[in-house]
């Protein structure tokens, strides 16, 4: 219904009207949002497709606006080295940084329409981004495997295609193609190949880093032994 529609007065019905089923009037994601008007960058409520409510950051300012944050880092307040089930749930602060949890995630990319954004901020406050033209994550059954559409371009470079069709791996839950355990071993946990060319979950290392690959890195940006500064994913259908 319109925005102004008094929701305390049921709609008027044609005859045989209640077997019409109204049209579910909660927001489904941060750009329904935005084009009701909703221009101000911050945690909303949306409606996942089962009509469960989910509170989550909306980035009404970036690139057009209307993006869900799906992932946040910024100043290594939270610790991102956590087991599956923490995962699954999401975890962090609306404060700072978050995981909006797989189960989430899935549920919020399930149509496969939604395109997907990288942003990164490096320690000299450059910005550099990715879109991918599809972003889909599998349900827990098919332990959240990454379904990438095209790279459609972004300053960052592509280092996500390599991760297409991989399922998610944490310390406690190695779903990788390497002997070793990928998440174990670089200290995130991601959509881990044979292990990575990005590892956005990875360590908070503030910058260029000895180690190798254990950091927010992102290889074709900055490469494997460089952690920006913020990073964050975000969907928009």
């Amino acid at each position: 219904p319109p925005a102004h529609a008094d929701p305390t007065v049921p709609p008027s019905l044609p005859p045989g009207g209640l077997h019409v089923p109204l049209p579910f009037p909660g927001p489904r994601s941060c750009r329904e949002l935005l084009t009701r008007g909703q221009t101000v960058s911050g945690w909303h409520t949306i409606y996942l497709p089962d009509c469960r409510p989910l509170t989550v950051l909306c980035d009404m300012d970036t690139d057009g606006g209307g993006w869900t944050v799906i992932q946040r880092r910024v100043d290594g307040s939270v610790d991102f080295y956590r087991d599956w089930a923490a995962y699954k749930q999401g975890f962090g602060s609306q404060l700072g940084e978050f995981w909006l949890g797989n189960d989430n995630i899935h549920a919020l990319t399930a149509n496969g329409t939604n395109e997907l954004r990288v942003d990164l901020v490096d320690f000299q406050g450059n910005h550099y981004f990715a879109k991918y033209q599809s972003f889909r994550v599998g349900s827990e059954a098919e332990k959240y495997k990454l379904i990438l559409g095209a790279f459609t371009g972004g300053n960052a470079g592509d280092s996500l295609t390599q991760h297409n069709n991989f399922q998610f791996s944490t310390k406690d839950q190695d779903n990788d193609r390497s002997s070793s355990n990928c998440a174990e071993t670089y200290q995130g946990a991601y959509w881990y190949n044979g292990c990575l060319n990005s590892n956005l979950n990875g360590r908070y290392l503030g910058g260029t880093h000895q180690s190798y690959a254990n950091g927010i890195n992102w290889q074709s940006g900055k490469g494997l032994n460089y952690s920006y500064k913020v990073a964050e994913m975000k969907v928009r259908p």
